[in-house]
This record gives C-alpha cells, structure tokens and sequence, in this order.
C-alpha cells in the first residue's frame, strides 16, 4: 500500500524537488518529469560560492534573530554576518547554529529538544531545523517557478524528497518530517529518502565515463549483483549492501550500519591540533571574538584537506590570521613562535611570517581516526555470511571525495573493486531526485530493530519470573512479555505487512484494547522492560461485545520510514489503523 501510494505520488508530480540537508554542507536539486525521462542523472541546482569554495552545496548554518523567532539567513551568507555582528560586538543576541544535524544522532529524541547555538543560547530544535528546511525550499521555488511559462507550480505539482541518513534512529527520521511539515510541506507530498539509498540510485544510472578512474558502472550490475555502499558525509557514515533484483530493484541485505566517522571528525583533530599550540583559551577567544578570521581559516583547511595526497611529502601550508598571534601574545605572554617550540612535534612544525607550514605526516593523522574506524567497520560488515559475494564498493559522500580515504579503501579491499562516481558529493543529492520519480525501486529492507507489543500470558510457574505475576479476573498471569512482530536483521518486504499476531481481551468488560508497541535492537526480547526495550507508541482499538478471549488482529505495515500498524477486530471485521508515534 505504501509503495502505491508513492507511486501514484511520483506519477502525479510535474516537479520532484530534493533537499540534501547534511552536517556540515547542504542543498537543493529538482527536475522536470519530463526532463527525468529523458536524462535520470540530469538535475537543477543552486551554485553556492564562499570564499575559494565554490559547490552544489553551502555550509549547514543558519542564524535568527535576536528574537529568536525570525530567520534571517543561511549558509554562507549566514556566516558572513554573524562574522560580521562579532567585528562589531553585537553577535550576542543573535542565534548561529552550525552542524546542528548531528544533535538528531541520538537516542532519547523529543520534540522538545533544545540546540546550543555558537555562544552557548539554547533555541528549539524543531523551529531551528523547521526554519532552515524552509529557507532552501523557498529557494528552490524561486528558481524552478522561473522555468515555468505561464504561470508557477502549484502545491499538488511538487513532489519532495528529504534526506536522512540511513542509520539515523526512526524518532530522528519522524522528527525531519515533522521539521518538514512546518516548513510548509505537507505529509501527502514528502518521502523520506535514506541517504545511501538515493546515492546508491544516482550510481545506479551513471553511464561508465561518469564512473571514476576505474569506468566501471553499477548500470552493468544485472540481477544477483551485490554492492557496499559507503556514504561518507560531513557527520556520519552510512553503510549498506545491495543486491540488484530482477526488473532493476534493490534489495538491501544487511541492515544499515556505521557512525560519526565523517569528514568533521578531520576538522575537530586540526581545532585540537591548534589547540596544543595557542591553548584552550586562546581558540575559545579567537573562535568567540574573532569569528570572520575563525571562519576564514577553517574554510582554508577546508580545501586544504581535499588537495592532501597519500603520496604527498611537502609541507602543507596554514595561513595563520595576524589576531590568532596576539591573542597567543595576550592570554599567555608568549609569542607564536615561543608556543610551538614547546610542542612535541616542534621540529614538524615552523611559523614563516603569517604561514604556519606542517609536516604532511602531522596532518595525515587527523584522517587517521575517522578512516581506520570505517576500514574496520567495512571489514566487519564483509565477513558476515550474509554479506558474501560482494564484488564492489561504491565511495559516495563529500568525504569519499578524500584521496585518504579512497586510498585507504583500495589497499584494504584491494580484492574488490572500488567505484568513485564524478562528483561523489552530490551522489546523494542527485539521486534524492531519483528516487522521488522512482520511489519503488527499492524493494526490500532489513529491520533494523526488533518491533513487537505489550502483553499478557497465562503465568507459567516453570518459565516466568515470580516478580512478573498478576491476578487478572482471578486469573495468574504473567505481565510485561514482549510479542515479537519483526526480529532485527529481518527482510522487510516494503509496504507490505510483517508477521500477523492475534490477542485476546483479558478481562469480561473492556471495551477497547490498549496495544503498546515496543522497540529493541535484541534480537530475541522476553520481556518489554529489559534494557534497551523502548516504548515506541499506543494504539486504543475499540472492542464490541463482553467476555472474555474477544479477538484482534494486529500487523504492521513498514513504508519507507514510518510503520502502520493495522487492527482488526476479528467479530466485527472494524480496522483501525494509526501510525507508530516515535516522539515524546
């Protein structure tokens, strides 16, 4: 049913318009129905420009007003002003959130959760995401509306894609949606798009000459043919493996897996990098009162550290802001140069006027940490049973951009063959829109946790713990047992129903059955008050008549990212459905 319903969404939409919102870069792509027909990779986007980087994408930054309601700007122009409100003192009031996306990789997620901004004030998480997804939908608009003769796009001519990553928990995936809504898009006209999914897609249409060094094309992968997919991103890195099945469908084999081992992990070690030499303090003054010269280095290393070779042997060069040495002067008494020849490694590091030029091997290792987690992970992934036969490894991610990390990928796999489209950053921007015309093309997933529901049993002396025993209707029972529906690692066929289960009234009199529904990552939960069993939701189901053992039927539903769960009650044939309510 769901996979229907966004089949007929797709089919229906003149326009399928897709907002990459990622940790540290984001943007907006969007092409015509037509346009996809004819080229599936071929999409609209904005060039942002900053500095020396210019990119399909700007920074994830956004700052509001004093008042801490009103928007004021994104991205790059968003930094340039608060840099600017901080050269006049007056950034204090003002609210600048950046990489903020990673607050969602969390468990425990509400709807209350608050975000810190740069100098410590704590805002609304769903207005701060809210704001920011409706300033590049705004901005998305203005530009297709001027590919339109005749008059602009109405609500029902737009389908949206929203990505996230994969291995994001399902509140934080409600919590996008709901950030979405409030932005101005409804329900009935948003997908949510798993980030190495999409890219995954965009991979899949990729003639061979967009393909890399290596020219090999996932559209030559016929059915059989099984892929890892490695998004590595600013934030996080998102793991899958694919298997291709007949008519061109994907079918994911292993649950999606990985960690906050992104490209940021590279800027936090050169931050501490810096750190050693200035100190603590001097980076928390530089970073509070100096944020246009703070923002100016760091958009350096940016490209920097994409220029850093595994072959490289000559010193790599920081220009060094002449207020970074004074600050140095001020809170230590000392100079620059006098801080780094008391470092360990002073004999790797020189200060040449305002240049501070680096052993290559120093600032290899801030790589080291993000790219030996996920050459073990990968690993880890390739020696499960289910995972054998994979003949390939496809680097999507502004990170996989990273001669470091596709070097490491290559030596480690040298058994598989690694594939790095052309322009493997946008990989999951560009397929976002893929996926929005083509939302059924992926089959299959694996559950991720293990779902089941509340209920009660006839207390067994032999099997149930004596804490666990309730009188119910003069009845012995034993309460709190966990009824599986779908087990983690578990192939889930998408929009179709898991596992049905039936339960019965416990009691002569009730007129409805309250179902409270339960998610774990153990596989084989006995009862929902173990650790790691979480209370995901509660559904009311009306029941007709009196006595006891009346039945309902339950099963549920997953879609992309939401699960349905339907009841029936089994006397009257009455369903009731709702969607599972993953926030609290």
């Amino acid at each position: 049913m769901w996979k229907e319903i966004d089949t007929i969404m797709a089919e229906n939409s003149l326009l399928v318009a897709a907002i990459d919102f990622g940790t540290t870069y984001s943007g907006w792509a969007f092409s015509f129905r037509h346009e996809f027909e004819r080229e599936p990779t071929k999409v609209s986007a904005k060039n942002w420009s900053g500095g020396q980087l210019v990119s399909l994408k700007g920074p994830t930054c956004v700052l509001i007003k004093p008042d801490g309601q009103t928007f004021h700007s994104f991205g790059f122009e968003a930094e340039s002003k608060y840099a600017d409100l901080a050269l006049d003192e007056e950034h204090e009031s003002w609210y600048f959130f950046k990489r903020f996306k990673m607050k969602l990789f969390s468990e425990g997620l509400g709807r209350n959760l608050l975000l810190e901004d740069a100098s410590g004030k704590k805002l609304s998480a769903k207005l701060v995401f809210s704001l920011s997804i409706k300033h590049l939908k705004d901005d998305l608009l203005k530009l297709s509306e001027n590919r339109i003769s005749g008059g602009g796009l109405r609500d029902g001519d737009i389908k949206w894609v929203l990505t996230v990553p994969a291995i994001w928990n399902d509140g934080a995936k409600q919590f996008m949606r709901e950030a979405a809504r409030e932005a101005g898009i409804s329900d009935d006209k948003l997908t949510i798009a798993l980030e190495p999914e999409a890219a995954s897609l965009y991979c899949r249409h990729l003639p061979v000459e967009k393909c890399g060094s290596d020219k090999m094309s996932l559209s030559k992968f016929g059915a059989g043919k099984r892929y890892l997919v490695l998004d590595a991103g600013g934030g996080t890195v998102d793991i899958t493996v694919h298997e291709v099945m007949r008519g061109g469908c994907l079918k994911e084999l292993h649950k999606a897996s990985g960690g906050a081992w992104g490209g940021t992990t590279v800027d936090d070690a050169f931050f501490n990098f810096l750190s050693k030499i200035a100190g603590p303090s001097v980076m928390a003054k530089f970073k509070d009162k100096h944020m246009e010269d703070f923002i100016d280095l760091f958009r350096d290393f940016e490209v920097k550290k994409r220029e850093i070779r595994p072959d490289k042997d000559s010193k790599v060069t920081f220009r060094i802001p002449t207020v970074f040495a004074d600050l140095v002067k001020e809170v230590k008494g000392e100079t620059l140069q006098d801080s780094i020849s008391k470092m360990a490694y002073a004999n790797q590091v020189k200060l040449v006027g305002d240049k501070l030029r680096v052993e290559p091997d120093i600032v290899k290792s801030f790589f080291e940490p993000s790219i030996n987690s996920i050459m073990r992970h990968v690993r880890e992934l390739l020696q499960k049973p289910v995972n054998r036969g994979v003949e390939a490894i496809v680097m999507v991610g502004g990170f996989s951009e990273s001669l470091l990390l596709q070097h490491a990928t290559k030596g480690t796999f040298s058994n598989l063959r690694i594939i790095v489209p052309d322009e493997a950053g946008l990989a999951v921007l560009k397929g976002a829109v893929i996926f929005g015309h083509q939302p059924s093309v992926i089959s299959e997933r694996v559950s991720k946790y293990t779902y089941g529901v509340d209920t009660i049993q006839n207390f067994i002396p032999t099997r149930h713990p004596i804490e666990k025993q309730k009188v119910v209707s003069g009845v012995l029972k034993c309460q709190d047992i966990f009824s599986i529906h779908v087990k983690a690692g578990e192939t889930l066929v998408v929009g179709e129903p898991q596992t049905e289960q039936t339960y019965t009234t416990s009691t002569e009199t009730q007129h409805a059955m309250v179902i409270d529904i339960y998610a774990t990552q153990q596989l084989n939960p006995k009862y929902t008050d173990e650790p790691g069993c979480h209370k995901i939701g509660t559904i009311d189901v009306p029941v007709s008549g009196s006595g006891l053992g009346r039945k309902v039927m339950v099963k549920m539903i997953f879609g992309g990212t939401e699960i349905e769960v339907e009841c029936t009650e089994v006397a009257t044939g009455k369903i009731t459905r709702t969607k599972v309510d993953f926030l609290t």
